[in-house]
């Protein structure tokens, strides 16, 4: 039997198109391509690889399509299409005559809306997929997966697969609340895992200590502080991250001027999600 690894990346680096690749992530910052897997493949015993689209665009499956053409241990690719598009059924029976194309996937963790799978208009296109053939890859965060669950069931017939396990953050609290939605799917038997990138989404941040001004003059009775914390996304500011988003930590305090948070459940800081946080 052939071992596989079902996803990996080829890039040619362009600071522009690849932004999301923020400070913390610096060494990818680079390009990668076959040859830089094959002597890996090799060493691990790995027969083959999945290339799976990294950028928006048809043009990333014409790169990757052609660099499945001349590398034989390019065995399928996961390319992009606009499913919202009218023309989406044409594209798709383009593709089709490329054997290498084996399915599809949108970043969906990168939208604002994050039931966007659930438009009307995007689903048609996805539920044109069945009949070529192809897969179709969820790429979400753990927020997502209530979404996820009513778009894959609303589509029985479709092959699905969840990338990353939807990206639970490795941390205690982090996995339970990944975990509760996760179970949903056991019995959604057209729905499978990549078990792959996960430890990408670790946080290993110190803990955080935040201070304030205690009310002055000092009250007879105990005062409870309520510090909360909430996230920024693309296109916020503190005061509507406060109004629109979760906290992401709620935390009652006693008679103190200050709290540490050494649990802190942030989203994981790629888009749309920000690495800044407002707290009050």
């Amino acid at each position: 039997m052939a071992r596989i690894d079902a996803h990996q990346h080829f890039w040619k680096y362009d600071p522009v198109r690849d932004s999301w690749i923020n400070e913390a992530m610096h060494k990818i910052r680079r390009d990668f391509l076959p040859g830089d897997l094959a002597p890996i493949l090799k060493q691990n015993g790995i027969d083959g690889t999945i290339a799976v689209q990294a950028d928006q665009s048809e043009a990333e499956n014409d790169f990757l399509l052609g660099l499945a053409q001349k590398n034989d241990f390019i065995r399928g690719v996961v390319g992009w299409i606009d499913f919202r598009a009218t023309n989406a059924d044409e594209r798709l029976q383009y593709y089709s005559g490329f054997p290498k194309m084996k399915g599809f996937r949108h970043v969906l963790q990168g939208e604002k809306d994050r039931a966007y799978m659930l438009l009307p208009d995007f689903k048609r296109g996805i539920a044109l997929l069945e009949k070529y053939g192809f897969t179709y890859d969820v790429l979400i965060y753990p927020d997502q997966l209530e979404y996820a669950l009513a778009f894959c069931q609303s589509l029985p017939n479709q092959p699905f697969i969840i990338d990353h396990l939807a990206k639970p953050v490795i941390r205690e609290d982090g996995l339970l609340v990944w975990k509760k939605d996760i179970v949903k799917f056991k019995t959604a038997e057209h729905v499978y895992c990549k078990v792959s990138g996960i430890i990408t989404e670790a946080d290993l941040k110190k803990p955080i200590n935040f201070r304030w001004t205690p009310i002055v003059p000092k009250p007879k009775e105990a005062v409870t502080y309520k510090l909360r914390v909430w996230q920024l996304m693309q296109g916020q500011n503190g005061s509507q991250a406060m109004k629109a988003n979760q906290p992401i930590v709620t935390k009652e305090v006693n008679n103190i001027n200050q709290a540490i948070v050494t649990n802190l459940f942030t989203g994981p800081c790629k888009p749309p999600y920000l690495c800044d946080f407002v707290w009050q």
